[in-house]
């Protein structure tokens, strides 16, 4: 509030006092001039020190200049609740990239949160996949992952050739994952072009995220919801 409007909530409080006084039979004094004084001093002191709340930092579009504790806001927003060191950890790559940008959107922190925490050993590994499609019968895909040297192969199909891979994944694992986020983007140029994949599962109100990158796209998201899969399990142990 304004000096003025201090003034004004000062007299009335001072008023009402006076009464109150009154109407229980005794004398109710305010000193007015020290009142308004205080209230002045405390007015200077918050425009001269503003302070952004971390409530307020833009999920949308991270500045260059959040603190950790605004960034790690963020991260909670987005539905991750991670460890303090891998808060650490993708604090520590936000500076980096903030370095050479103006601002971070949401998607690019995702990003950085799947490459940068909770990397786990992995339980699973992508041994082969075979995916058919095309635009006259429903996709169908094969996939072979190991586990502790023994290998196992989930066949299924889907509504299109990822969604029948992630299926097959799913029939290897034994358990079925909701998919909260499904992001796809080339990293280089050309038909011959690296495709990664971010994808982000949620079991049990919590959120994982993986990456996987690879000249097919449909190995790239293979590679990301495993890696999603390994943090799972990890975190399961």
């Amino acid at each position: 509030t304004s000096s003025k409007g201090n003034a004004l909530s000062v007299d009335l409080f001072a008023n009402l006092i006076r009464a109150k006084g009154n109407d229980m039979g005794v004398t109710a004094n305010v000193d007015v001039t020290k009142a308004k004084s205080v209230c002045d001093k405390i007015n200077n002191i918050q425009k001269e020190s503003p302070k952004k709340a971390v409530e307020e930092v833009n999920v949308d579009d991270l500045s260059v200049d959040c603190s950790l504790q605004e960034v790690v806001a963020v991260i909670k927003e987005l539905g991750y609740d991670l460890s303090d060191e891998d808060n650490g950890k993708v604090y520590e790559e936000y500076r980096r990239i903030s370095n050479k940008k103006s601002a971070i959107s949401a998607k690019e922190l995702e990003a950085v949160i799947a490459t940068t925490a909770m990397q786990v050993p992995s339980t699973y590994h992508l041994v082969n996949y075979v995916v058919n499609s095309s635009n006259v019968v429903m996709a169908t895909a094969n996939v072979t992952l190991e586990k502790n040297g023994e290998k196992f192969t989930g066949v299924s199909t889907g509504d299109g050739p990822i969604d029948a891979a992630f299926h097959a994944i799913e029939q290897v694992v034994g358990h079925h994952y909701e998919l909260d986020d499904f992001q796809v983007h080339a990293v280089t140029k050309g038909r011959e072009a690296v495709g990664s994949s971010i994808i982000r599962l949620r079991i049990n109100g919590k959120l994982y995220s993986g990456n996987g990158v690879s000249t097919d796209i449909i190995g790239a998201c293979i590679r990301a919801f495993i890696n999603a899969l390994n943090k799972i399990v990890y975190g399961e142990k």
